[in-house]
């Protein structure tokens, strides 16, 4: 009898090998898909993350903003150059603003005065071409870096060229002032405030266009002496020269007087004006609307010729004020009726001049 021969299958190792082929076809897919599914949730994690952190996007964005624009060096040689000339534009500026002081006249022909038709497109133009500069000074302070005080302890100072940083450093400095000092109210009032006004309400603009005249000089002013110390600091241009410094020392002598010769001549005319209005109170036919003959000579009035004998400077003797008009004679009889802006302009500064030396 034949013995039966035992045969085998090996389930086991064909299991066993199926499932290696198995797991190396389908490991590598499944590691790939979770390595991809893991990246973009982590890509939008991030986004999520960036999005709701507004302060990180925002310093982001501020970053790339800032890299894309050119900032001033507040020592660099533009500025410099740039805040010689806005210097000199000021000072230039400052001598503008008094000959709107100068637009009022006293008619020679009728107890009246009006304004200097001339005189006011003069003074509006030269005023609005200075103005420019301001507006382009404005401009460059968005643009200019600065140097940090605390980084000046450790050597060499850190120059912050942040464009949000500049912006809200100037604007809780010198911006209010810069924007008071370039306001075109001289202009608006001159040209377009007074013409239609008559009688009182002129007489109240008037004294308005004196206040705005006198208060923008401060603004001005302030500006004008940090950058003198910045320019001599950093470059010491002006004042190298003892010659240089005393003219320019000079000139701000001569400006004083200016503005000093300019308020004493509108003051004359209203010492004038209060005359006037003064006498007229006492006569019943008397119109003080009157009092301002618009651009001409041709509203007198019949009942306001009597004017023309009362408020005239009387005789004293020498040495002693006018009692009526005290320091004020002098523009009265002398300019208060000229039309000829230099023999004005000259005498109110000789005046100015006269008198700033007993200060």
């Amino acid at each position: 009898m034949m013995e039966r021969e035992d045969r085998y299958v090996r389930f086991q190792d064909w299991r066993s090998e199926q499932s290696v082929n198995s797991e190396n076809t389908v490991s590598p897919r499944r590691h790939s898909v979770f390595r991809s599914l893991k990246e973009r949730t982590g890509g939008l994690f991030a986004f999520l993350g960036n999005l709701f952190h507004f302060k990180t996007l925002k310093r982001s964005m501020l970053e790339d903003w800032k890299s894309t624009q050119n900032v001033f060096h507040p020592q660099g040689p533009f500025l410099q150059r740039w805040n010689k000339i806005f210097v000199l534009s000021c000072i230039f500026a400052v001598s503008v603003d008094p000959l709107f002081l100068y637009i009022p006249v006293i008619s020679d022909k009728n107890p009246c005065w009006y304004l200097d038709r001339k005189m006011k497109i003069i003074a509006s133009v030269l005023r609005s071409f200075t103005d420019i500069f301001y507006v382009l000074h404005i401009i460059f302070q968005f643009r200019t870096g600065f140097i940090t005080s605390s980084s000046t302890n450790f050597g060499r100072g850190v120059l912050v060229e942040d464009r949000y940083a500049i912006a809200k450093r100037y604007l809780s400095t010198y911006f209010l002032i810069d924007v008071c000092a370039v306001l075109p109210l001289p202009q608006v009032i001159i040209l377009i405030v007074l013409p239609p006004l008559q009688g009182s309400k002129f007489m109240k603009a008037k004294n308005i266009l004196m206040i705005i005249v006198i208060c923008q000089y401060v603004p001005r002013l302030i500006r004008i002496r940090p950058l003198y110390l910045q320019i001599t600091r950093s470059a010491g241009i002006i004042t190298e020269t003892a010659w240089a410094g005393a003219a320019f020392n000079l000139i701000i002598y001569m400006l004083a007087s200016h503005v000093l010769g300019a308020v004493w001549y509108l003051l004359s005319i209203q010492r004038k004006d209060a005359c006037w209005k003064q006498k007229c109170s006492l006569n019943p036919d008397c119109n003080p609307a009157y009092l301002y003959c618009g651009n001409g000579d041709t509203n007198a009035n019949a009942g306001n010729v009597f004017l023309q004998s009362v408020c005239i400077p009387s005789i004293t003797p020498d040495n002693l004020p006018d009692p009526l008009f005290g320091i004020y004679l002098p523009a009265i009889n002398n300019v208060s009726q000229s039309t000829n802006f230099f023999a004005k302009l000259f005498y109110c500064v000789w005046w100015g001049l006269q008198n700033l030396r007993f200060v």
